[in-house]
């Protein structure tokens, strides 16, 4: 195992007790998993997401908005539909919680299979500031 694969899965093992506790709760966050049609047991994708609270406005007057991230498909499962599973799953449960919209972030080779169910480039870019 390489230095930045076993520095990753040292992180994931470090965040699963937080993990843990978010999806116990019936809250704002959420994950669904495809299990892998070859590897019982293994994840084929998954998704994670947040419902956010931001001020209400025309068209989203509640507030709330979805937010899709940890989009992952396991390499052997790729061009199968688990992502887009996955996918469709979490857009139900923002639907289900009142999400007037989703946002994403896309590399260019994700770009069609968030395309499918709709999504469209947002001209507002985005900025990060680490804390």
């Amino acid at each position: 195992m390489s230095l930045v694969r076993r520095a990753r899965v040292e992180d994931a093992a470090e965040a699963l007790p937080t993990l843990r506790a978010r999806l116990a709760e019936d809250g704002d966050f959420a994950a669904f998993v495809a299990d892998h049609p070859d590897r019982p047991g293994a994840p084929a994708a998954l998704v994670a997401g947040t419902v956010e609270y931001r001020i209400g406005k025309a068209g989203n007057p509640h507030g709330r908005v979805g937010h899709v991230f940890s989009v992952a498909t396991d390499p052997d499962a790729r061009r199968r539909g688990h992502a887009r599973a996955c996918v469709e799953e979490l857009l139900s449960w923002f639907r289900a919680r009142g999400a007037g919209y989703v946002r994403l972030n896309a590399s260019p080779e994700a770009e069609p299979l968030y395309a499918s169910p709709g999504f469209t480039r947002d001209v507002d870019p985005s900025m990060r500031l680490p804390l």
